[in-house]
């Protein structure tokens, strides 16, 4: 996967979604230039009426992107007059408040984050999460301002749509094909980074021995904007060989295909010339030692494996 994309988890799981009006001025002009409109009502207007995050898909209707990241509809929020937004905290196991503030237009700001009410009814919302550099809004082809969530409330997904949050939150027929033509595609040539994309469910090692070890680092940082989405673009081990034949400490990308093969793809700390060489170094420590000590179970995604591309600490210790 490439590196621009490491902006991807700054924005996708920050609470983007929870910012709403103050101001219980009526919104009637366009929400943005895929030429969707907010209905003639204001944020104070759906005042106490608790929506459930349904849909967070990107202006084509999918909930992934190409380097396999899933837009997931997780909240429940409720504004509260006259400046206040109530949302649902996992870690609290309940409703939160937040302080919200209106920036301009149909455009309001949280913690930093901006978004744009596409529709607001008494039944439904319609949220774009925009990218904010200074006071530029970036256009709707930015891929960062390519969110839109949808939330309905409980009233109407039961009694109008008869259904479940739950249902609606899953994904789509659309989605499924369009992770098998990913993965289809990266079949071709499962080694190679560029098809390769990031796993739902990441690739996994199970040692088949007492001597060697397995743990699975995270890499969350909120200082640096890094959620949990990071680990799951950038999924992270630690693998360490207690007898190994000599004793090294190497840290690398590999791709891992469908049948659990790990080729190397970067090393760091080597200087250019010295890169081959350790890459045919490492590369023979994971198809002697590796493959042979741990069981590999290549990353998947809505239960089709495809391949992925994970950063490996590969720590080698000499028998005592």
């Amino acid at each position: 996967m490439k590196s621009k994309y490491l902006l991807v988890p700054a924005f996708v799981c920050s609470l983007f979604l929870l910012a709403c009006n103050s101001d219980s001025k009526k919104q009637a002009t366009a929400g943005s230039k895929s030429g969707q409109q907010t209905e003639e009502l204001g944020f104070s207007d759906v005042n106490g009426i608790r929506f459930y995050e349904v849909k967070r898909r990107f202006k084509n209707g999918l909930s992934f992107n190409k380097i396999g990241f899933q837009q997931e509809p997780t909240w429940i929020i409720q504004f509260k007059a006259p400046d206040t937004m109530l949302a649902y905290s996992p870690e609290k196991q309940g409703m939160e408040a937040f302080y919200l503030q209106f920036d301009h237009g149909q455009v309001y700001n949280f913690a930093r984050e901006f978004f744009r009410a596409i529709t607001i009814t008494k039944d439904s919302l319609i949220l774009q999460r925009l990218q904010v550099d200074g006071r530029i809004i970036a256009g709707d082809d930015d891929e960062r301002s390519d969110v839109f969530c949808t939330y309905y409330t409980r009233d109407y997904i039961e009694n109008k749509l008869h259904t479940t949050v739950g249902e609606l939150q899953r994904p789509t027929k659309a989605d499924t094909l369009f992770i098998k033509s990913l993965a289809e595609k990266a079949a071709k040539d499962p080694a190679n980074p560029e098809t390769a994309f990031a796993a739902r469910q990441p690739v996994s090692f199970k040692p088949k021995g007492p001597f060697v070890t397995v743990e699975k680092i995270s890499n969350v940082d909120p200082l640096n904007n890094r959620t949990l989405s990071y680990d799951y673009l950038y999924p992270e081990y630690r693998l360490v060989i207690e007898k190994s034949y000599k004793a090294f400490a190497y840290r690398f990308s590999v791709v891992v295909d469908t049948k659990g093969k790990l080729t190397v793809n970067r090393v760091e700390g080597v200087m250019k010339e010295d890169l081959e060489p350790r890459k045919r170094l490492i590369q023979g420590i994971l198809d002697v030692y590796v493959r042979n000590l741990y069981q590999i179970s290549p990353g998947t995604t809505l239960g089709i494996p495809h391949s992925s591309e994970i950063t490996l600490n590969l720590v080698g210790k000499l028998a005592k």
